[in-house]
This record gives C-alpha cells, sequence and structure tokens, in this order.
C-alpha cells in the first residue's frame, strides 16, 4: 500500500536511452550536474579570466574609437586586433550573462535531469529510480512508517530547525506551496517531538491559501459537513450545509425544518445591509474633537464625504456616520454597503480615503488606530445590538397546531411560557447582550465554517432575539428571530476555497450576483436566520418536552476511541 501512494516520477535522461546514470561516493547517491563541469579551469579562475577580457577588449575599442572620432576616421574602419578586441569583448559578455543566469538556463535545457534530481533518493541506481514521498505524507499521517526525505530537503528542513531558513518564507523560496507546507511540518516535528500524524497534509490546495486565507501551513483539520433541509424561506427551498462535529445539531436543525415546511414555510426581511469601520482619533483639546464631529454629522457634508468615500471600490457606498467622544478622542463610525463581500477591507479602505482627506482641515488631527472598537468587529456590543451591523435580518414563521403535537411532540403553551422564562427573563438575569435565545451561536457558526465565512464573527452575528406566540385563537405558534448584525460575504476570503465554495453553490449563493449586486450576501443572512429559526424552534421545543438529554445521549455521545481510529 505504501508503494501504491508514492507520486510517479518520470525517468532520468540516461534511463531513457539506456546509460547507467551518474553516482558519487560511497553511498551510491547521484552526483548532481554543476554548471562548472564542462570547463577545463576551476571557476574562479575562469569568472576572473572573462572579467579581465571584457574590461581590457572595452577599454581598448572605447580608445580606438574616440582617436578614430577625433581624426575623423570612419568607426567600421577597423584594424586585425580592433577585429580582436570585438571577438574578445562579444565572447565575455556571453561568458557572463550566461554565468549571472546559468541556473536558470541549465534548467531549461536539463529540465528532466533536474527532476530527477528533485525526486531521487539516496537509494537511486539503476534504469529507474525509487521516488521518495513528500516530507510528512498522508502516508505518515495515516500510521505508515515516515521515509527518507530528499536530501534538498534535508538541508532545508536543518535550515529551518536551526534559524537560517525563516519558516514563513519557505513558499516564496520553493514555489512549491505543498513542499513548503510538509518541510515546515517536518521542521516542527523535529523541533517539538511531536508526530502530528493524525492531521493530514497531502489533498489540500495550499495555493488556494496563499496570501489570503491562513500563513505558515501544516496540514488542515478536517470536518464534516452536514446538510439539513430542505428550509421552505420565502417560497424557495434550501438544503443547508453545516459544518460541525456537536452531535444532535444537524438533526435537530433539520427537525425544525420540517416543522417549518409542514407549517408553509418562513418569510424573512432583509431590514438594512451595511458594514462598520470606526476610526479613533485624538486631538489637543475636547472642542476641537467636538468640530470635526459637528462637520461628520452635518447633512451640507455628507455628499462630499461620500465621494471622496466611494472612490476606494465601485461597490462601496457609504450610508452614514455617527460620532462619539471620550474626552478628546473622537470614535467616527462609518456605515458602507459592500456588494457581495462581507467587507470589512473595502470599508477599510474607504475610511482610510476620508481620513486623508480630513487630514488638510484638521491638521491637529491624530489618528491613534483605523478601528477604535466603535465598530464594533469580533467583539459583543451594544452599538451592535442597537445599530445592526451587516445584515440587519427578521424572520418568522406559524408552526400549526397539529406540526407542534406531531413534529415537535409538545404544545403552544408549553413553548411560549418555556421563550418567556429562559430565553427573556433568564437571559435577564444573566445580563446577556443580544443573547437572548436558545442556540443561535450553534447555527451561525457551523454555516459560517461552511461557507467560508469568518467563524470569529460569529460573536456579533449570533446577537439574536426569539419571540414566541400563540396566534389563531391560540392554537397555533408564531415563531420569529430577529438578528441585527449578521456578517456574511459571498465572495472573497474563506468563500474562494473549493469545498466552502462547493456549499455556497449548494444554496445558490456562490459568487457575486452581477445582476443585483449584493443580492446573494443578502439571501445567505436570510438563510442563515431562517436555519437559527428552526434550531431555535427544535431544541426549544426539546427542552420544553423534557428531550434534551435523552436526544444528546442518543446523538451526541460514542463508544469509539477515534484517536486510536485515525492513527
Amino acid at each position: 500500500m505504501a508503494v501504491e501512494g508514492r507520486r510517479r516520477v518520470p525517468l532520468s535522461r540516461d534511463a531513457a536511452v539506456g546509460r547507467a546514470p551518474r553516482h558519487r561516493g560511497r553511498e551510491g547517491e547521484r552526483e548532481r550536474v554543476q554548471a562548472g563541469d564542462a570547463l577545463p579551469l576551476p571557476i574562479r579562475h575562469t569568472n576572473l579570466i572573462f572579467s579581465a577580457l571584457f574590461a581590457a577588449s572595452l577599454a581598448y575599442l572605447m580608445r580606438r574609437w574616440r582617436e578614430k572620432i577625433r581624426s575623423s576616421t570612419p568607426l567600421h574602419v577597423v584594424g586585425l586586433a580592433e577585429i580582436f578586441a570585438i571577438c574578445g569583448l562579444v565572447a565575455s559578455l556571453i561568458y557572463l550573462l550566461s554565468f549571472f543566469g546559468i541556473a536558470f538556463v541549465q534548467s531549461i535545457v536539463s529540465n528532466s535531469d533536474d527532476e530527477e534530481d528533485f525526486l531521487i533518493d539516496s537509494r537511486g541506481g539503476g534504469a529507474q529510480a525509487p521516488p521518495p514521498p513528500a516530507p510528512c505524507s498522508l502516508l505518515e499521517s495515516a500510521g505508515a512508517a515516515p521515509e527518507k526525505m530528499p536530501d534538498e530537503d534535508e538541508e532545508i528542513v536543518a535550515a529551518v530547525v536551526a534559524g537560517k531558513i525563516p519558516s514563513y518564507a519557505l513558499e516564496t523560496r520553493l514555489g512549491d506551496c505543498l513542499r513548503a507546507a510538509g518541510i515546515r511540518r517536518e521542521a516542527l516535528r523535529r523541533t517539538t517531538g511531536r508526530e502530528i500524524k493524525g492531521l493530514p497534509l497531502d489533498g489540500f490546495d495550499y495555493a488556494s491559501i496563499l496570501g489570503q486565507c491562513c500563513e505558515l501551513p501544516v496540514g488542515y483539520v478536517q470536518l464534516p459537513v452536514g446538510v439539513a433541509g430542505p428550509l421552505v424561506l420565502d417560497g424557495e427551498r434550501f438544503y443547508v450545509p453545516m459544518a460541525t462535529t456537536e452531535g444532535c445539531l444537524v438533526a435537530s436543525t433539520n427537525r425544525g425544518c420540517k416543522a417549518i415546511a409542514e407549517s408553509g414555510g418562513a418569510t424573512s426581511v432583509v431590514l438594512q445591509d451595511g458594514m462598520t469601520r470606526a476610526p479613533v482619533a485624538r486631538f489637543p483639546s475636547a472642542r476641537r474633537a467636538a468640530e470635526l464631529k459637528g462637520f461628520l454629522e452635518d447633512p451640507a457634508n455628507f455628499d462630499t464625504l461620500a465621494m471622496v468615500f466611494n472612490r476606494s471600490s465601485r461597490f462601496a457606498r457609504l450610508q452614514q456616520v455617527k460620532c462619539a467622544m471620550a474626552g478628546r478622542n473622537l470614535y467616527m463610525r462609518f456605515t458602507c454597503s459592500t456588494g457581495d463581500a462581507m467587507g470589512m477591507n473595502m470599508v477599510s479602505k474607504g475610511v482610510q480615503n476620508v481620513l486623508d482627506y480630513l487630514q488638510e482641515d484638521f491638521p491637529d488631527m491624530d489618528v491613534v488606530s483605523i478601528s477604535g472598537n466603535y465598530c464594533s468587529d469580533k467583539k459583543s456590543a451594544a452599538v451592535n445590538w442597537i445599530e445592526g451591523r451587516g445584515k440587519s435580518v427578521v424572520c418568522e414563521a406559524v408552526i400549526k397546531e397539529e406540526v407542534v403535537k406531531k413534529v415537535l411532540k409538545t404544545n403552544v403553551k408549553a413553548l411560549v411560557e418555556l421563550n418567556v422564562i429562559k430565553n427573556l427573563a433568564g437571559s435577564a438575569i444573566a445580563g446577556s447582550l443580544g443573547g437572548f435565545n436558545a442556540h443561535a451561536s450553534n447555527i451561525v457558526t457551523a454555516i459560517f465554517i461552511a461557507t467560508g465565512q469568518d467563524p470569529a464573527q460569529n460573536v456579533e452575528s449570533s446577537q439574536c432575539i426569539t419571540m414566541l406566540e400563540a396566534t389563531n385563537d391560540g392554537k397555533d405558534l408564531h415563531i420569529s428571530v430577529t438578528m441585527p448584525s449578521i456578517e456574511v460575504g459571498t465572495v472573497g476570503g474563506g468563500t474562494q476555497l473549493a469545498s466552502q465554495s462547493a456549499c455556497l453553490d449548494l444554496l445558490g449563493v456562490k459568487g457575486a450576483n452581477r445582476e443585483s449586486p449584493g443580492s446573494n450576501a443578502r439571501l445567505l443572512a436570510a438563510v442563515v436566520a431562517g436555519a437559527v429559526l428552526a434550531g431555535e424552534l427544535s431544541l426549544i421545543s426539546a427542552q420544553a418536552a423534557g428531550h434534551l438529554v435523552q436526544s444528546h445521549m442518543k446523538y451526541n455521545r460514542s463508544s469509539k476511541d477515534m484517536s486510536k481510529v485515525a492513527s
């Protein structure tokens, strides 16, 4: 099995024509061809000779041509000495140019030899060399014994461990992201003494994350993706991908989707759509800070600010600016639409444009930070709960009495009572900020991971208040979730990765909507809210019926030791 997992290596040029391969030393390793092997003299002597020839020929020709110009002699009339000088100049120039680019030239001329040098291991010899594995390959991850690395990789690993080559520079130096990750992983193993066998290396496109998703990769974490649905929302059917390791979560959300579908579906409305960024600036006095506050909040200045802000992107459109002061520090909260992108980078660039513009009229403004935490990003904050951030969505459904009894195994009165005591009163006693729900964060995080969103933005995106009321003379149940700050996008960041892109495609929101910019991201936010509605409905019902512990004991426990299975 180990042999089958190796990479296939092309035959070397020598093996292809039937010649014996070149070897060196007692270990029988193939000798690497050097550029200076074809020269009769040591390379340093040859370099010196051609450098001197170049300088002497150039100096002689320059002196002769200057004399000809002074004596009005045609330059094309040359003697024997000048012919020799021209030949020497051309020959030395060709040599020096070839010398400085010889590694590149040689790699083109003898590409197959270079491939063999990289891939053949120390046991090479014979017509076909056995190919070595990539450093710390998937075979090793699965428990197979590690095999010897190529000598060149061994040298690089040693240099990384010794600190001679920075680990972050491997991709740039090698030009091979998978090889860089393998070398970094081996250096980590030798430094820490930990094998990390359960963390796979092969089977991932590391080039896709270079410069945008993750630095210093040594592998990737595998997460299962389940599907809940169909979620009937606004007359459409969605199958919702959820990446999670919590048993019961997908099953519970799926049950909620079933209850919603059998009751006619849910409806949603996006109240607002705007990403925020709030820089903080310090002034010599509070009065001076108040002057800028007045300028920014004056409606007469909005068009000018919007024109400056909107230069950052064809999708960025400034919506409003709200300010707050703390002493002589001014916090300026800019809100703008960002198309189908989540938009943090877009709004930051627009804010920087405005700050540069303001600096001309307020030269005493000291910008402390592009973010002053009044945004507020990746933190639970009242400003997001009240003002909103990203997409503000309300989703609702009316669940029929027979569905409550048949699918949810409870009754309307019990659900309404539990929601008041638990989600409203209980959260208030806990001093919760935007946490008036059962488990909105569970569903939000699972969908965020599956669709390539920023998982850290689950903090504010999960702010939710769940409302349950009896309707239709107390027979049916009206349920709603209000989520003021769902921060999602369908372009940029992790949405471009293959797995996450596939999950977005499953929902029909992959990439940007060219006909209606921003509509894909808004639809994704609505689906998130709809899935939260389903999850809330199912969990509250399980708690009202006393089934929570029973279901978790059934679906969220395992007798298998998965660490042993993985190894």
